[in-house]
C-alpha cells in the first residue's frame, strides 16, 4: 500500500472526509512521526506496533566488487517493532488467505 492508497482508502471510509482532507491527515501524521524519530523519540501505537531509533556502531564492511574494506560510519536507523494485535492479525489472515493443500 502506497501513500496515495492510504489517503484513498481513508477516504472511502470515512464519506464525510475529502479526499485533500484525507491528503492532509496522512501528510501531518506521517511528518509529526518523521519529526519525533529525528529527534530520537519512541512512537507507541496500541494495538499496532512501535517505532524507535536504533544505534549502529561504525565497522568495516568490504567492497563486493574489489574485495577491499571499506570503513563504514555509525549511524542512527529507524526501527519498527509490531505489537502483539498486528503480529496475530497478520498471521490470522495468511493462514486464511493459503490455499489449503
Amino acid at each position: 500500500m502506497t501513500r496515495s492508497d492510504l489517503v484513498e482508502e481513508l477516504a472511502a471510509k470515512f464519506g464525510q472526509i475529502t479526499q485533500r482532507d484525507a491528503e492532509f491527515a496522512v501528510k501531518a501524521i506521517l511528518e509529526a512521526m518523521n519529526e519525533a524519530l529525528a529527534k530520537g523519540h519512541r512512537i507507541e501505537i496500541r494495538g499496532f506496533g512501535s517505532f524507535s531509533v536504533n544505534y549502529r556502531p561504525p565497522r568495516m564492511g568490504r567492497n563486493p566488487r574489489t574485495g577491499e574494506s571499506v570503513a563504514i560510519p555509525e549511524k542512527k536507523v529507524p526501527h519498527f517493532k509490531p505489537g502483539k494485535a498486528l503480529r496475530l492479525a497478520v498471521d490470522q489472515r495468511t493462514h486464511e488467505l493459503q490455499p489449503s493443500v
